[in-house]
């Protein structure tokens, strides 16, 4: 029996709350009994169309998240003092420029930013408290604004 995934633990959950066999919820989701059972232990390898064709009785679906995380090299190269959005794990997003970082042991543990609203102000005064520090733990992604 494969290891499950949370994609099979909630069809499992589903389909007991709303009181439906197996052969139930393979007939109802114009699906074969033979994939309802693969999906429920936890096949890796299930089309995802027909996941979604079961998942839809529940409305819910899959969608692949094509989006992904730069990595901190790619950051520094390609968007380091360049008008960017930052967001965050705490889903907020700011926008401004990336200064700085500072590294320890070959990875960067912070980012020096300054927002789109400190800008003109930090170029006409170079005040340092315009700069923020940014963990990169707290980091979720970086793109070009």
């Amino acid at each position: 029996m494969e290891q499950g995934n949370h994609v099979s633990y909630f069809v499992k959950y589903m389909r007991a709350k709303n009181r439906l066999t197996q052969e139930d919820l393979a007939q109802k989701a114009g699906v074969g009994l033979r994939f309802i059972r693969e999906l429920e232990q936890g096949k890796q390898s299930l089309r995802m169309d027909k996941i979604n064709q079961v998942l839809a009785l529940f409305g819910y679906r899959v969608s692949i998240d094509t989006t992904r995380k730069k990595d901190q090299w790619e950051i520094i190269m390609t968007q380091m003092n360049r008008n960017v959005n930052v967001y965050l794990k705490n889903s907020t997003s700011i926008a401004g420029i990336l200064m700085d970082y500072k590294m320890e042991e070959q990875q960067v543990k912070s980012w020096k930013f300054i927002s789109s609203d400190n800008i003109n102000r930090y170029r006409e005064t170079k005040d340092e408290s315009l700069i923020q520090n940014i963990d990169n733990a707290e980091i979720q992604n970086v793109e070009n604004s």
